[in-house]
């Protein structure tokens, strides 16, 4: 790979998550403050993020892999992303809020695949290039919660609005800048595609071993508590009084790329097993730490909450995804990616965004919400999905490259 793409592809990266990372952190704050919703619209305006994961593999199965260039269709899509963000930012009534975020979403998350096919078309040896293609991504989701946080203090000025128009900009520079991007031809054209193709039903097969389907299970069931902290974090911060929680909240991404050095070590050491419980184990006290945290003697655990996001993630989903990997093999690899992501982004953090929404609502105080009792639910559903890992689950031998 020549100097000169590893930097094209770096920049799509940076920019591709900078893109998401600007509005997708504040916008339940964004929501309460501005368009005056309860909790139950923040859930439902976090829901797209699903329903976009659900339709993602119909958009690059049927349309990208068959009829157009993925830099082309990625340039297309991010050009009209960002026409549907000035929208966005430019309202004040969620009855339309709501459908121009469902369109934007559902434009959106195809783009991840996009920028992938882009890069993985380029690398000679994606098992050890693609990580220092991919780590600019996350740089680029830190970027924008220290650029909104800590650099123009939106959050303290209220100004949150202006998040929508950061990303319509930074989506209108990555539209343009990914026609210049290496040519990545349609992969499937001409060729016969079925429905069961592009939904990954062959990968269904992989269920049939007791061990990769309580994890599939368990990946499901953990995305429910995942919502809570995706789309009532930020809030949370705000509510308690947390200074530039945007920006504190991008130590979470500093985390999770200082943990991906660590889990290789971790795999070695103690196996899939354990490297699975300790990040389930991550989520549970994430969310004890902020029912008992607060901003001022107990910010300490509102911070450790925030930065244990890096075990979570990699612990659970960048391992699970190597397990997954593995036990598809070369053949059904990416049906079997594309199923567990469907499965987590879409089904699970679908009932998660519901169900948030719901119980935030439920205890809704004349001075703010109880978050400690709040903050409980997420915890003790965590707990009890580890639980039933811890017994049902045995202990694999997995090989990996990272």
């Amino acid at each position: 790979m020549k100097g000169r793409i590893q930097v094209q592809l770096s920049v799509m990266m940076f920019l591709e998550f900078f893109v998401w990372g600007s509005w997708f952190v504040t916008m339940g704050t964004y929501l309460g403050r501005s368009l005056n919703t309860d909790a139950a619209a923040v859930g439902t305006a976090y829901m797209t993020q699903s329903w976009g994961a659900i339709v993602a593999p119909f958009i690059v199965g049927l349309i990208a892999d068959r009829f157009f260039a993925a830099q082309k269709m990625l340039g297309v899509i991010h050009i009209c992303g960002a026409v549907l963000m000035y929208l966005i930012g430019s309202t004040d009534d969620f009855a339309l809020f709501y459908p121009l975020l469902l369109v934007y979403m559902i434009l959106y998350m195809p783009t991840l695949a996009l920028a992938n096919s882009v890069a993985f078309n380029q690398l000679t040896d994606p098992s050890k290039q693609f990580a220092r293609i991919r780590i600019w991504g996350t740089i680029g989701w830190i970027a924008a919660g220290m650029f909104i946080g800590y650099v123009m203090q939106w959050e303290a000025s209220n100004l949150l609005g202006r998040t929508f128009l950061l990303a319509a900009g930074s989506s209108l520079a990555l539209g343009l800048f990914s026609f210049t991007l290496p040519d990545t031809p349609p992969k499937s054209k001409g060729d016969k595609i079925t429905l069961a193709d592009i939904l990954g039903l062959e990968a269904l097969k992989l269920l049939r071993g007791k061990n990769y389907l309580m994890f599939f299970l368990s990946s499901i069931l953990i995305c429910i508590p995942l919502a809570f902290y995706y789309s009532f974090a930020n809030p949370f911060l705000n509510e308690v009084g947390m200074e530039n929680a945007a920006g504190n909240m991008a130590f979470g991404q500093i985390s999770e790329v200082l943990f991906l050095l660590l889990l290789p070590v971790f795999l070695n050491r103690f196996g899939l097993k354990w490297t699975l419980i300790v990040g389930m184990l991550a989520w549970g006290l994430r969310y004890t730490l902020f029912a008992f945290g607060d901003a001022e003697g107990g910010v300490w655990m509102l911070f450790t909450g925030i930065v244990l996001h890096g075990i979570c993630y990699d612990f659970f989903f960048v391992s699970g995804q190597i397990y997954t990997d593995v036990k598809a093999g070369e053949r059904i690899r990416s049906a079997a990616q594309g199923l567990i992501t469907l499965a987590t982004y879409g089904v699970g953090m679908l009932i998660g965004y519901k169900v948030s929404g719901i119980i935030v609502d439920a205890y809704l105080t004349d001075g703010g919400h109880d978050w400690q009792e709040i903050w409980l639910y997420p915890a003790v559903f965590s707990y009890g999905v580890l639980l039933l890992f811890i017994l049902f689950f045995r202990n694999e031998k997995v090989s990996y490259q990272l």
